[in-house]
């Protein structure tokens, strides 16, 4: 008997970004490219990891650029993207998994990775499927037409990381690092609501601490990935890797109020 394979509608196209396919492509190539331009003639080594924000296009979409443009180089060799990102409208304890076997959004399917997705949960008691947890969530999805436009064919791992010790996501992530054929991708804001000149002042202060490695030093008010991030951090301290920031604005900077500002940052550990 065939099991019924679910796929995981999008949520927010037409919201966050065009549900026009033809302008949804051209966005994200335009941000990308925004991307490489800022970058220069700063080349990168292989990013094994990068921190990518997840807000509406208009807001994040330039910074977002800046992060996969650090990666435009490598994409031919990336088959798997572990897709880690705070859950904003079920808590979670542990890190939730999807049950659906594909992301949908206006540029087509994206396969979940099943026999990566079977070996967390029968390997991590920390890992447990949570359908629940994805519907409506943005996280993941924001990120998806990006990988879409620069990667040629790759699965996704998609997991929201609630409550949990940073040691535990490291561990998760271990085998991951090492494989050109994988990229792990942390899907995170910086402060949220602050009016610019503080907002500017923590984000900097968490730019720091992950320049540096130093998950204990980011708060809850500092990044709403927090616990993702961590978990990075911990990793690439174990091997010695670096991070390199590849650009730091708010909402302010781009295409809201200076009242109210939700930080952005996007960088490439290597």
């Amino acid at each position: 008997m065939t099991m019924m394979r679910r796929v995981q509608a999008p949520a927010v196209a037409g919201l966050f970004y065009t549900a026009d396919p033809q302008q949804l492509s051209a966005d994200v190539r335009g941000f990308v490219a925004e991307g490489v331009a800022r970058a220069g003639d700063k080349r990168l080594q292989r990013a094994k990891a990068i921190i990518v924000p997840h807000a509406g296009y208009v807001y994040s979409g330039a910074i977002a650029g800046s992060a996969y443009a650090a990666i435009a180089e490598q994409a031919a060799q990336i088959k798997r993207v572990l897709i880690l990102g705070p859950p904003h409208r079920i808590p979670v304890r542990g890190i939730a998994i999807s049950g659906a076997s594909a992301f949908e959004t206006p540029l087509g399917q994206v396969p979940i990775d099943e026999e990566v997705v079977e070996r967390l949960i029968a390997d991590y008691p920390q890992v447990s499927r949570h359908d629940q947890a994805f519907n409506g969530e943005h996280c993941i999805e924001v990120q998806l037409p990006f990988l879409q436009v620069l990667l040629e064919h790759f699965s996704i791992v998609p997991m929201l990381v609630g409550e949990i010790d940073a040691q535990q996501v490291a561990e998760i992530l271990e085998p991951f690092w090492a494989q050109d054929e994988s990229l792990i991708l942390i899907s995170s804001d910086l402060s949220h609501y602050l009016d610019d000149a503080t907002g500017q002042a923590l984000d900097a202060r968490t730019s720091e601490s992950i320049l540096n490695l130093q998950p204990e030093r980011i708060g809850s008010e500092q990044a709403c990935g927090r616990h993702a991030i961590a978990g990075l951090l911990q990793l690439a301290k174990r091997h010695q890797g670096k991070a390199r920031l590849l650009d730091l604005r708010n909402s302010g900077d781009t295409a809201g109020p200076r009242d109210r500002v939700v930080g952005y940052g996007a960088y490439a550990f290597g």
